[in-house]
């Protein structure tokens, strides 16, 4: 079973890795031992690299890491047959290569379970982390109001694809102009939301913030792995910073940030670190979130 993006789970197979998520933080169960997972980064990360290394180890699995430099990838094999090779000797792959989520389906194609660790479309496991981590603050996702702000990126499109399934979620984007949410994901999040009854919306300026949100919500502006074409996109994305002024317009609502910040970019270092902030709680929901995952795809 693979995890490559949360359209290909069912709304039951979505939150009951978050209630497992949520169980696992207090839950030190081997109940992946013997398994053996690779853990493929060819690009940087921090966070979710080491939540799903520890959370095999964690769980009895062994692991075996490769870097940007490390496979045959660099001399032409092509993912299909890295794939072949690695369902041969390992049980799961969790990797991440910020190209498009077809890599992750090639390397998946001979039967080898694929987690996306990060695609340049979407970031599927940061996205169950996030409701992982409001399910645990709030004790529910119904119901819960929700203000992200930056770059409709692949932490965006993950959002917009999980949170809108639970009934009652008020979800709004707030993103600068030409770095909104992409066609088809917009499509999603308005198909979820008819279905469960949530109202989502996405504007592109930041007037008329409204005030009765449970979180407000960032990312870095530039996405691991990426660029903008646009040499004056800073100026774009100047409105869109979390200032004190920004969260104090929303007096009931924590801060979360999918980390790394850049203080002084997408967030003030008064918000990201002051007493409101659960970003950093919200990291460490990532590893418990990452052996929810490892479980499933092992079922």
């Amino acid at each position: 079973m693979n995890l490559i993006s949360l359209n290909d789970l069912t709304d039951a197979e979505l939150e009951g890795i978050v209630r497992r998520g949520v169980d696992l933080a207090g839950n030190r169960a081997e109940t992946l031992r013997g398994r053996v997972v690779g853990v493929y980064f060819s690009k940087t990360s921090t966070r979710t690299r080491t939540a799903f290394t520890v959370g095999a180890l964690r769980l009895g699995a062994r692991t075996i890491s490769y870097g940007p430099g490390d496979l045959q990838l660099n001399t032409g094999e092509t993912l299909e047959d890295t794939g072949r090779v690695m369902a041969g000797m390992l049980d799961a792959l969790v990797a991440r290569t910020a190209g498009p989520a077809a890599e992750m389906r090639a390397l998946s194609a001979a039967g080898l379970p694929v987690v996306n660790a990060m695609s340049a479309e979407e970031h599927p496991t940061q996205g169950l982390a996030d409701l992982t981590t409001l399910w645990s603050h709030f004790g529910r996702l119904e119901g819960l109001r929700v203000l992200y702000v930056g770059e409709g990126n692949n932490t965006a499109a993950a959002l917009a694809r999980a949170l809108p399934r639970f009934p009652g979620v008020d979800l709004e984007f707030r993103t600068p102009p030409g770095y909104g949410l992409e066609p088809e994901v917009l499509d999603d999040l308005h198909s979820l939301a008819k279905r469960s009854g949530a109202t989502v919306r996405e504007r592109h300026d930041m007037t008329d913030l409204p005030g009765d949100r449970d979180v407000v919500y960032t990312t870095r502006w530039q996405t691991t792995g990426t660029s903008k074409p646009d040499p004056d996109w800073r100026t774009l994305f100047a409105p869109f910073q979390v200032t004190a002024e920004v969260l104090a317009a929303c007096p009931e609502a924590v801060f979360m940030h999918d980390l790394p910040a850049h203080r002084g970019e997408e967030v003030t270092a008064e918000v990201l670190d002051g007493p409101r902030s659960i970003a950093f709680t919200q990291a460490t929901c990532k590893l418990h979130s990452a052996m929810a995952v490892l479980e499933f795809v092992q079922k």
